[in-house]
């Protein structure tokens, strides 16, 4: 199933976001593909607050992955943008977060398409300028 959404404001970014998350169940795993600040991290944001999560979620750019346990299931944040080699991913455990308790979400995951399972939820953010600065368009497969 492929489902098209137009967002106008951060907000409804980060809407669409908390109602995929209060959607989510164990063992998915979201790709979250888009340009350079086209509102992945807001979109999180709102994925989080869909879990549960009250806390800050802010991309975890330098440490690869940051896992929340507050929510109503376990949320695995990974930021893949500065893997240089897809061993780096062995070394932090992905496996343990892939097909563990929780849900995953990675931003950048056209960059580790190796070891991603057959079954994802592919989420794919794009802005047109023409269209207004906030605007953005929401494209989710898989669901």
């Amino acid at each position: 199933m492929m489902m098209e959404k137009e967002t106008y404001t951060p907000e409804e970014t980060y809407e669409l976001g908390k109602t995929l998350g209060q959607q989510a169940v164990q063992g998915q795993i979201y790709c979250l593909d888009g340009d350079l600040g086209v509102g992945k991290t807001v979109f999180t944001q709102g994925f989080a607050a869909g879990l549960g999560i009250e806390g800050p979620v802010n991309s975890p750019t330098f440490t690869i992955v940051q896992q929340y346990e507050e929510g109503r299931l376990p949320l695995y944040h990974f930021d893949v943008y500065r893997i240089g080699d897809i061993s780096e991913m062995d070394e932090i455990g992905y496996e343990d977060c892939f097909y563990g308790e929780g849900v995953c979400l990675i931003e950048w995951s056209q960059l580790i398409p190796e070891i991603l399972p057959d079954h994802v939820i592919r989420i794919r953010i794009e802005k047109d300028l023409d269209r207004g600065f906030d605007y953005r368009k929401i494209t989710v497969e898989g669901v």
